[in-house]
């Protein structure tokens, strides 16, 4: 039998295993906890849970309990080097891990073993965080539903026959079954958004350049972005100061300088000026999607800020310019492993990437074209507003393996539904946060999405963290 102080013990052990990443790293950084002791659980618990999920391809548990006693060494001698020191975060499939084999979701590269770190990887390990292994993502990161790897299907910790959401999908998944502190994902159409939308998890994708894609696999050159994924606001903050920053090796990194992006945050908004789209935006999503998104609304103006009806630009030949540079850079990445390894490809990742060859070039320079103009309407409407705020995601998490949705009456592929609010801010670059905004009547998370002008990502997290707080999630 257990004593009092055992049973008290085991309960506090339970515990931090779902605390958020601040709230760990707080009682870390004051000998409270052992990092030692917490990655030892946390790998004891991915063992036992993630069956379920499959948020992991590689759990690299010797490297994380090295790393462990490292950090605990270096605390408990004072030299601790900041809020992630000791914290265990989880990588991406398709961000490079020096030692530890990097598979894209994809048998092609399931023995693919990197000789080097991606430079966010490396900026993590630098912070003292414990590299716990890498995610489960949809193949090659070219999919939304995030139910297509090699490894199998990543499934919804909040029901195991929904989606999570791509192709960041064991990434959102490991986050919500609390198999991890934070998580890094990759976004080139709402790969980051769309999973935190489903899975009740917040996730930003910054500017465009404001974060290093160094050692990082490509899926589209122009589109391709890194963010921080996490269970709070705040946490969110923390991970991206650490990830952002000027990188020479990646010829798309802009110099401009960071800043300490949790700064904003308890700051009021009273007289900030909210964006809402124009009434037809919404074009008939889900009911339950709208009704959490009014109340987001709400939320904002009580708060005291100013909601001011906004005209965006022709969304729809943006989203049609991002999906025609998506595709024509997919296809280019991977053209000569698609006539190398022709049956090693997930059916429907092949399809979609084999379809793409056929873009004309001339369609490839008119989305560029639409993609200047669409940058400098967005720098015009955020002269006007503090904040623009849409849904994430149009609809509910569907089935896994489930394609074909009614909307508006009419059946159409999930694909075409699932990055309609995402992606055209993927081709204009600017910085967009998904974080919960509600749960649906059988307890389906909801996302809201917050965009900002370009690099304003520390006003974003003032905003996002308001609500969090008026939310009460």
């Amino acid at each position: 039998m257990k004593t009092p102080e055992q049973e008290k013990n085991d309960t506090y052990e339970e515990d931090f295993l779902k605390w958020d990443l601040a709230s760990l790293s707080k009682e870390i950084k004051e000998n409270k906890l052992s990092p030692v002791e917490v990655t030892k659980r946390l790998l004891e618990k991915i063992a036992a849970e993630d069956g379920k999920y499959n948020a992991f391809i590689t759990v690299a548990a010797e490297e994380a309990m090295e790393q462990a006693k490292r950090a605990e060494s270096e605390i408990q001698a004072g030299n601790i080097r900041g809020p992630l020191h000791g914290v265990p975060i989880a990588i991406k499939d398709n961000i490079y891990t020096e030692g530890i084999t990097t598979t894209m979701g994809s048998a092609i590269f399931k023995d693919h073993i990197p000789d080097h770190d991606a430079t966010v990887v490396k900026k993590l390990k630098e912070a003292g965080a414990i590299i716990l292994g890498k995610l489960n993502m949809h193949e090659v990161a070219f999919g939304t539903s995030g139910d297509r790897s090699f490894a199998g299907p990543v499934k919804n910790p909040h029901d195991l026959n929904k989606i999570t959401g791509g192709s960041s999908s064991g990434s959102g998944a490991a986050l919500a079954a609390s198999l991890c502190y934070g998580a890094l994902g990759t976004d080139t159409g709402g790969s980051i958004r769309i999973p935190a939308s489903f899975t009740g998890t917040v996730g930003m994708k910054p500017t465009f350049g404001r974060v290093s894609n160094f050692g990082v696999f490509p899926l589209s050159w122009t589109l391709d972005h890194v963010g921080p994924m996490t269970k709070t606001v705040h946490d969110n903050a923390i991970l991206m100061n650490v990830l952002a920053g000027y990188d020479e090796n990646d010829p798309y990194s802009i110099d401009k300088a960071t800043e300490d992006y949790t700064a904003l945050i308890g700051s009021d908004i009273n007289g900030a000026i909210v964006g809402v789209p124009s009434s037809d935006f919404f074009k008939g999503g889900d009911p339950e999607v709208e009704k959490s998104y009014l109340q987001a609304i709400k939320k904002f103006e009580e708060a005291g800020a100013v909601i001011k009806s906004v005209n965006l630009p022709d969304m729809e030949e943006i989203l049609a310019a991002f999906r025609t540079t998506l595709t024509s850079e997919a296809y280019t990445v991977h053209e000569k492993r698609l006539q190398d390894f022709p049956d090693l490809w997930d059916d429907e990742v092949r399809t979609r990437l084999v379809t793409s060859k056929d873009t004309h070039v001339t369609q490839y320079v008119d989305a560029q074209q639409v993609k200047r103009q669409a940058i400098r309407e967005f720098e015009g409407i955020f002269e006007e507003i503090d904040l623009l705020i849409t849904p994430t995601v149009p609809i509910l998490p569907v089935n896994i393996g489930e394609r074909e949705i009614i909307l508006n009456g009419s059946k159409i592929h999930s694909s075409l539904v699932l990055n309609r609010y995402t992606g055209p801010f993927n081709i204009t670059g600017l910085p967009s946060l998904s974080m919960p905004c509600g749960y649906s009547d059988k307890g389906l998370p909801i996302g809201i999405q917050l965009t900002g002008k370009a690099f304003d990502e520390a006003n974003i997290y003032r905003f996002a963290s308001v609500l969090e707080n008026r939310l009460s999630l």
